[in-house]
């Protein structure tokens, strides 16, 4: 079940990309630049909204040490913890954009990049279908990012982008 379902979210993943749903609005620019472009990205905190592209990113909460999510007959254990991170998207464009989960990042304070754990995620957001979903402009989702990280490692930062190929903008978790 695991590994049939880890193939659909790639596969889902790699048709938004091929469809155009990885373009920002920097890849459309025809060479004049943006003084917001220019300009490094502030950090935010969690509360704060923060912007990549034609999402708005607002981290609600980070919880680690989680060991399993989802239910007893279906779910996944973690290699060492689970951080969960709830956050809030919200499509800020003029055209329709795919949340890609394996586009976010996080970080330790070595420097340590994580990726997030698609597989986790299904389990963690059961009752949101947000990942891999198209978010219509002016529209907005609540889902949570799965990290499986080391037991004793903690999180600084997180590294959230709009599409596989932005800058991202960067969310201080401490």
């Amino acid at each position: 079940m695991r590994k049939t379902t880890t193939i659909a979210l790639l596969a889902t993943a790699l048709v938004a990309l091929g469809c155009g749903a990885g373009a920002t609005d920097d890849a459309g620019s025809s060479g004049g630049g943006d003084a917001a472009e220019d300009k490094p990205a502030k950090t935010a905190k969690i509360g704060q909204a923060a912007r990549d592209g034609k999402f708005e990113f607002t981290v609600k909460s980070a919880k680690c040490g989680v060991s399993k999510v989802g239910s007893d007959l279906l779910g996944a254990k973690a290699q060492g913890q689970f951080c969960l991170i709830t956050v809030n998207v919200k499509n800020i464009g003029k055209e329709p954009q795919t949340l890609i989960d394996s586009s976010q990042k996080a970080y330790d304070a070595d420097g340590t990049e994580y990726s997030t754990d698609s597989a986790a995620a299904i389990y963690a957001n059961e009752d949101q279908q947000t990942l891999f979903n198209e978010i219509n402009p002016g529209n907005q989702v609540t889902g949570v990012l799965v990290f499986d990280i080391p037991k004793k490692v903690k999180l600084t930062k997180l590294e959230l982008h709009d599409s596989p190929f932005s800058g991202g903008v960067e969310v201080a978790l401490s």
